[in-house]
């Protein structure tokens, strides 16, 4: 389940400065939110690099993913596992063809948890709940005191043409670090809705943990 974290706040990656910040940390914010209203959707294929804390490289994977607003995501993941993560807005898939299960979740209680789908949110709530600063390269996202996230800090990497991404640099509590570079990048096409649709296939474990939320 560690990678429905890693997927999870690579969507609620974009986030906020606290009301309590500094002018410059507000500022860095609104910068960022600018910067991801004009990403109506993305289209890219993916290599990720994972370290331990001492910086060693433990796993490496490659994948696709697509993104559009408002809360659209498609993340397949080929290698190390065959893996997709999918949410149409109202609630998230993650299917796991080896383990031939799929975990159903309410998309709007997985961004209180974890910092990936944010990225298509304009919701303020959310982004109080974290600092904004800008960098050579980008946005380092950090959350607020109290508040519980599986991230510790997400660096956000805009491509030279200033729209589409470049790479996410997530890093969690235990020190481990993954990397995820973006090529054959598409921006603002239009994808189809059913891009963000999954059907259960049959026979298949079912782990609703979506009722009641």
């Amino acid at each position: 389940m560690k990678q429905i974290k890693y997927l999870a706040l690579a969507i609620s990656c974009f986030l906020s400065a606290s009301v309590f910040a500094s002018d410059s940390a507000t500022d860095d914010s609104q910068a960022l939110q600018d910067k991801l209203a004009g990403l109506k959707s993305f289209q890219a294929q993916f290599a990720q690099q994972v370290n331990d804390d001492q910086g060693q490289s433990i796993m490496q994977g490659e994948g696709t993913i697509a993104l559009q607003q408002p809360m659209m995501i498609r993340w397949q993941q080929a290698s190390p596992d065959d893996t997709l993560f999918v949410s149409n807005g109202d609630k998230t898939y993650y299917f796991d063809s080896f383990a031939e299960q799929v975990t159903i979740m309410n998309t709007h209680s997985l961004i209180d948890s974890t910092p990936f789908v944010l990225l298509t949110s304009k919701d303020p709530a959310q982004w109080q709940k974290y600092q904004v600063h800008a960098t050579d390269t980008g946005f380092s996202v950090t959350p607020n005191k109290g508040v519980e996230s599986q991230v510790e800090q997400l660096d956000i990497v805009f491509a030279a043409d200033k729209v589409g991404l470049a790479s996410l640099l997530v890093k969690d509590s235990s020190g481990q670090s993954s990397t995820f570079t973006f090529s054959d990048t598409k921006v603002n096409q239009s994808l189809a809705t059913s891009t963000f649709e999954f059907s259960i296939p049959e026979g298949v474990e079912i782990d609703d943990q979506s009722q009641g939320e």
